[in-house]
């Protein structure tokens, strides 16, 4: 096995692995932006389920990436998704990421209601000035109260990635999003995580230049 290994340069092998990617998975009618997420998707997970569920709303890449070129605050579900999302790119486009989950107050007032804390950092979230991504990757509940403030009038989203992962009302929530009037980007079924909406977040700010 050893002897059958493919040695390939540090700075190779990414553009190796996309390679790869591209040459085994299926062929889709994605336009040249949409390619770029599914392709980084499926290099963060080694799952070529990707490229069968992912949603894109119309023009959704390119609404993306206008509104990040307009210094956009990505809100988080969690830490790890935070952490995955490009500091230096965000940076070059004068963008930030936020993440409530850890905050004391949050944490408080999720207990004294009896709901999860992704429920009060969406709610959190609403006094964030300019445009504003959801990036949700593990609760379904942020993505039901970020549908039902929607629904209220209490908060206008620019955009909203859904992907979180699981069992309970993961797939019901990714449908309330694809079934809104707001530019989104869902991995459908069960799976997701915070590594994927970060993943689909490089994805999109990767497509601007300067940021790599």
């Amino acid at each position: 096995m050893f002897e059958q290994m493919e040695w390939v340069k540090p700075t190779e092998i990414e553009a190796r692995s996309m390679q790869i990617i591209e040459s085994e998975m299926p062929k889709g009618n994605w336009t040249p932006g949409e390619l770029l997420v599914v392709k980084r998707c499926i290099h963060t997970s080694a799952d070529f389920d990707y490229a069968e569920n992912l949603y894109f709303s119309d023009h959704a890449v390119e609404q993306a990436i206008e509104i990040l070129k307009a210094g956009a605050t990505i809100v988080t579900d969690t830490n790890m998704g935070m952490a995955g999302i490009n500091k230096r790119a965000l940076s070059a486009l004068n963008a930030n990421v936020h993440c409530f989950m850890a905050d004391p107050d949050v944490a408080k007032e999720a207990k004294e209601r009896g709901v999860t804390r992704a429920v009060v950092s969406m709610e959190h979230a609403r006094k964030l000035e300019g445009p504003v991504i959801f990036a949700v990757g593990n609760a379904p509940t942020a993505l039901i109260r970020l549908y039902e403030m929607i629904q209220e009038g209490t908060i206008s989203p620019a955009f909203i990635i859904g992907a979180p992962v699981g069992f309970v009302n993961v797939v019901e929530s990714k449908e309330l999003i694809c079934n809104l009037d707001v530019p989104c980007i869902v991995a459908r079924g069960r799976k997701g995580g915070s590594n994927i909406v970060a993943a689909i977040c490089n994805a999109l700010m990767y497509q601007i230049p300067g940021t790599r």
